[in-house]
């Protein structure tokens, strides 16, 4: 995979600095910085020109290249549109239509100078951080199972000069965080995109183990099946019953602050493949279903950015990994198991799993104290109903807790959309044989499932975040690496606050 080095330089003269290719972001008012007035003198009035033509005219990802002269071998124009409306969703459009432009030339590095931001109504660090996360995370490509490969992106380099719009220490700390959060990206979309039996549930405990090797501050440790017996865990072993690939329950503990302060938690579904179990899915796209790891892989993607980051903040990743198969063993529908909190479940459908290893994931995350417990889940097909493929769903019992969740998602184009947990909706869960049953009755079924897993989070601030519909694309077939960024913001913001 192309790796992009990033690196932030404050340049005196845009129009004598040596490059591949020199990208000048234009406003609609088209009154072009100083850098870009410098640019376009060492060309010839090029960039003028093209403006005076009125063909380009700064809207909100607009592009065109303009031949370059001496030391520039080409111009790449990038409409900002309104200074005044410059805001994250602007931000996402524009920088996705410079990866396009950028991935259609054989530029191996590129300037681009943002001197023009310098009186916009943004967040220049923001954009900066985006940048590199833009271009890192949109290189991404799947590479393993394939003797050919989609061809990379050629950019090899970037240099950003922001001219009075920002530092250049601040400049390289924004790329370096970007490029933290785009790898993690990518890390989840490449656990995500592998075939289920690569990528099964020892795999991701091989994966865990060897990112504990390479971060002195992160431990890794792996609980079998046996170890799940033994504390109870009888939710996630029914959900394992019916197959050959051994249940792994991964702990992946980041100490990157004084051990008194209380870790985060990020706990993720991590079904690498899901049949339904007795309760059968349909043959159609039962391939993605290797993408019920989704929330795993993001778990996965996250804990990797932090540790990069090396940010001051403790963080506690569990995945409860498991397959999910149809076989004499199996769980069948009607069976009432025990969970490790003790309540038991009724299990009226098998294909509603994800929740069954998610409570006994969150039961065990009582035991670090934890100030808060997000977990990470391809739960519902609801969900997709719902909110269809642009946001998640998000459930909390902590308005304080959902309100910075969705203020971290809104800050880095990965948004989600919070849903209701009322107790009207948990009498759809009662059983007469059980504690509670596995899923409701029909309708709000995104919600009934969330009640589900709140019964199992009561004794600390606790959110789940519904990836069913964000985390993978079914055309063009592919992991997004959703939701690492907002994850990742999230504790960003968290160690920030010295919390």
């Amino acid at each position: 995979m192309t790796t992009i080095n990033f690196s932030a330089r404050k340049i005196s003269n845009a129009g004598t600095a040596q490059t591949q290719c020199a990208v000048v972001p234009v406003f609609t008012r088209k009154q072009l910085s100083n850098a870009a007035k410098q640019v376009d003198k060492s060309c010839d009035g090029v960039i003028f020109a093209t403006l005076k033509l009125g063909d380009f005219k700064g809207e909100v990802g607009q592009t065109a290249f303009l031949p370059g002269s001496g030391n520039i071998k080409r111009i790449l124009l990038v409409g900002a549109g309104s200074p005044r409306k410059l805001d994250t969703e602007a931000a996402r459009k524009i920088l996705t239509a410079l990866y396009s432009a950028l991935n259609g030339t054989q530029a191996k590095e590129a300037t681009v100078h943002l001197e023009e931001l310098a009186g916009a109504k943004n967040d220049v660090t923001g954009f900066v951080e985006q940048l590199a996360q833009t271009l890192t995370s949109k290189g991404y490509r799947y590479s393993e199972t394939v003797s050919k490969p989609k061809t990379p992106l050629s950019l090899r380099k970037l240099v950003v000069n922001p001219g009075n719009a920002l530092s250049a220490r601040a400049t390289q700390s924004a790329l370096d965080c970007g490029l933290a959060i785009g790898n993690g990206i990518n890390t989840a979309k490449e656990l995500a995109d592998l075939p289920g039996n690569i990528c099964t549930p020892s795999f991701l405990a091989k994966r865990a183990r060897k990112l504990g090797r390479e971060h002195d501050k992160l431990t890794t440790s792996i609980l079998d099946e046996k170890k799940m017996q033994q504390l109870g865990m009888g939710a996630l072993l029914s959900v394992t019953a019916g197959s050959d690939e051994p249940a792994k329950f991964i702990i992946m503990d980041y100490k990157g602050a004084a051990a008194s302060k209380k870790p985060y938690v990020l706990v993720g579904k991590g079904i690498t493949f899901d049949s339904g179990g007795i309760s059968l899915k349909p043959g159609a796209k039962m391939d993605e279903m290797k993408y019920d790891m989704g929330g795993a892989a993001s778990v996965f993607g996250s804990l990797s950015a932090i540790t990069h980051m090396q940010l001051p903040i403790n963080v506690v990743g569990i995945i409860a990994a498991a397959e999910n198969m149809p076989s004499s063993s199996a769980t069948r529908p009607g069976d009432v198991v025990t969970s490790m909190s003790g309540k038991t479940i009724e299990i009226l459908n098998t294909d509603a799993e994800g929740r069954l290893v998610l409570s006994d994931a969150l039961t065990y995350a009582e035991r670090y104290k934890p100030q808060a417990v997000i977990d990470i889940a391809t739960l519902t097909g609801a969900c997709v109903v719902a909110l269809g493929g642009h946001t998640s769903g998000l459930f909390s019992n902590q308005d304080k807790l959902a309100e910075q969740l969705l203020a971290a998602g809104q800050a880095v184009s990965d948004r989600a959309w919070r849903l209701p947990i009322w107790d009207d909706y948990q009498k759809q869960l009662d059983s007469n044989f059980a504690d509670v049953a596995n899923i409701g009755s029909p309708g709000a079924g995104s919600i009934t499932a969330a009640c589900f897993l709140a019964r199992f989070a009561e004794k600390y601030p606790w959110a789940h975040i519904d990836v069913a519909g964000t985390a993978w694309s079914s055309a063009p077939k592919g992991a997004t690496g959703r939701p690492v960024a907002l994850l990742t913001r999230y504790l960003m913001d968290r160690a920030a606050s010295g919390k």
